[in-house]
């Protein structure tokens, strides 16, 4: 397995062109084709404050010239960005659907789907206020968040992969393989609570890390008893350990029960410090 196409969502936000470098050196790092989608904003609903006037026809005149202007420079600079590092194969696709609907639309034919955290940057009128939520239900492909600040590395050196023997974590895990072979440390970790059954059967810990080890992945697994949230012990753990990945399933256990209890996979991409590998 390995990532063959990687699509990147590129805006006007300051945190696109982060966005950019880190999709490319990916690219360039699995030998794949890399896709700059540009959603022009023209159906996204908002006309940008820059172009409203007294009359409407001119506002929307102005607005449909003042978008396509807009995604034109978006495209430019992303080609220069990746044109002084070597070759590389790619291409920019702008999309005048709304941007969730051109990111699941075009991400179909992708291996993987590079997003920023909701709520980064100012996006006005491109990018709508929640992305990443309603792309990863949608999508049925794998989606690796950037978190809002920081830099992030060219690739990881350590992944923690979160387990809990779901359908979604088991999704990730594979979806997370290409990276994974390529880190420095891989750590497997399941977190329970107290009163929860302890290492249960299904979760198959043994048999995973020898799958794991058949891909060429050498992990180690660690299992623990927390007091906190699920996803306050993942992000402590990352931090403890010095991740620098984490690769998670989302709504392993349903949307509606995640939002009655608080949600796991809400919280991590609300308070993510590192990269979130994901599927869902």
């Amino acid at each position: 397995m390995n990532y063959k196409t990687i699509l990147v969502h590129l805006d006007p936000s300051p945190r696109s062109a982060a966005r950019a470098a880190l999709a490319a050196r990916w690219a360039r790092a699995f030998g794949s084709h890399l896709v700059g989608l540009v959603p022009t904003g023209l159906y996204d609903g908002v006309i940008p404050v820059e172009v409203i006037s007294s009359d409407p026809e001119d506002t929307v005149a102005a607005s449909d010239g003042y978008l396509r202007r807009r995604s034109d420079a978006i495209a430019r600079a992303f080609k220069d960005s990746i044109a002084g590092d070597g070759p590389l194969s790619c291409e920019v696709r702008p999309s005048d659907d709304p941007t969730v609907d051109a990111l699941v639309r075009h991400g179909h034919t992708s291996d993987l789907v590079v997003l920023g955290q909701d709520g980064a940057d100012d996006h006005r009128d491109t990018t709508p206020h929640r992305l990443v939520d309603p792309v990863l239900l949608a999508l049925g492909r794998p989606v690796l968040v950037l978190p809002s600040v920081g830099t992030v590395s060219d690739m990881p050196c350590h992944a923690l992969v979160g387990w809990d023997g779901s359908r979604a974590a088991a999704v990730a895990l594979g979806a997370a393989i290409p990276v994974l072979r390529g880190a420095d440390r891989v750590t497997l970790v399941s977190l329970r609570h107290p009163g929860d059954v302890a290492a249960p059967p299904d979760w198959q810990i043994p048999e995973l890390l020898a799958f794991l080890h058949r891909h060429g992945v050498r992990a180690a697994a660690e299992s623990d008893v927390v007091e906190t949230g699920l996803a306050d012990a993942l992000l402590s753990r990352v931090a403890d350990r010095g991740a620098d990945l984490l690769v998670v399933g989302a709504y392993g256990h349903g949307r509606l029960r995640e939002r009655v209890l608080g949600g796991v996979t809400r919280q991590l991409l609300a308070e993510m410090t590192v990269p979130l590998l994901m599927a869902h």
